[in-house]
């Protein structure tokens, strides 16, 4: 039940590996293949900001209405984020997401019939983030000095999420019922003794932690930046094209271009002050994101499809945009 709740769930099929050492081995594959197969995509402020409001809005139940085919653009992508995002983990224990890939997989379960189309969602940490406890400041050190120095992108922990619109026909009671069983189970493994058992369903996110409680931070943003990028809330870039600047990775003194692909907001909707309300105040700054979910029913299909209305960005349209400005003190 173990192997088929873990490494099941990320595509692994049977027969188990006999210890950890075989497990991780077959995981670092599955990033390499990652790597290897990836289209790079760089998402801008902006829209990051909108995922991430949209990624507040969603039920744990929301992501079971996930398909593959029709909300995810490619088969195998690796999008990076314009900052690290600093994640309070079951525990207390912070860490800091810079980028996530995802492969297009089949789920193995407990039963030996029990298969699904799903994704593999790996998570990548911030070599050089702000999250630096000593621990791993040392092991950075100890890889540069034994001549293999980690990469400035490091994985970070392997999902698997189902990708076969599963809960797609479901009631909203349904949805409801099961989204209550996944809090309720985590808020036990947590040893929380209150939670919030109607989460708000607009979102808003200026910058800042995010505090995973439920341990679902990464499924939902995926699942956001999906169905979003599906639904046209965002715009893919062209490729940049050979000898044109191109974004790229600085290594010591060496500049390696890669050909990427820049996700932006489609459609950015300015909020407007009220004239009424005598305010004399000047933005400096767009910021954003207020934007809330609605469950679309789709006669075509016969099945409710989630989707955002919004995002909007606050302030002048040729002020700078601004994620947040964060200061982090860790040991």
């Amino acid at each position: 039940m173990a192997f088929a709740m873990t490494l099941g769930k990320q595509g692994m099929r049977r027969p188990w590996p006999p210890g950890p050492v075989e497990a991780a081995r077959w995981q670092i594959r599955q990033v390499l293949q990652l790597l290897d197969d990836a289209e790079v995509l760089v998402i801008s402020p902006a829209a990051h900001a909108a995922v991430m409001a949209a990624a507040a809005t969603l039920e744990p139940a929301d992501v079971g209405t996930l398909d593959k085919d029709r909300d995810i653009p490619m088969s195998a992508g690796l999008l990076v984020l314009p900052e690290p995002v600093v994640v309070e983990n079951r525990g207390g224990t912070l860490s800091d997401i810079r980028a996530f890939g995802w492969q297009f997989i089949t789920q193995h379960q407990v039963l030996p019939d029990a298969q699904y189309a799903g994704v593999q969602l790996t998570c990548f940490m911030d070599r050089d983030g702000p999250v630096q406890p000593q621990s791993w400041r040392l092991a950075v050190t100890q890889a540069r000095l034994t001549g293999s120095p980690l990469p400035p992108l490091v994985p970070d922990g392997i999902y698997g999420m189902r990708a076969d619109a599963a809960l797609s026909t479901e009631s909203s009671e349904r949805h409801a019922e099961l989204s209550e069983e996944h809090r309720r189970l985590n808020t036990f493994l947590n040893q929380v003794a209150q939670h919030n058992a109607l989460p708000p369903e607009e979102g808003q996110w200026d910058g800042g932690r995010i505090k995973d409680t439920y341990d679902d931070f990464a499924a939902r943003y995926a699942f956001a930046f999906w169905r979003l990028a599906a639904q046209g809330v965002t715009a893919l870039g062209s490729p940049a094209k050979p000898g044109a600047d191109r974004p790229g990775i600085r290594t010591g003194a060496q500049q390696t271009e890669l050909n990427v692909r820049i996700i932006h907001l489609a459609r950015q909707v300015q909020a407007q002050r009220s004239a009424e309300d005598g305010s004399t105040r000047v933005y400096h700054h767009r910021w954003t994101v207020r934007m809330h979910k609605v469950r679309q029913w789709y006669p075509s299909s016969q099945e409710h499809r989630l989707i955002w209305r919004g995002p909007y960005i606050k302030g002048p349209s040729d002020a700078p945009f601004m994620v947040g400005e964060k200061t982090y003190t860790m040991d």
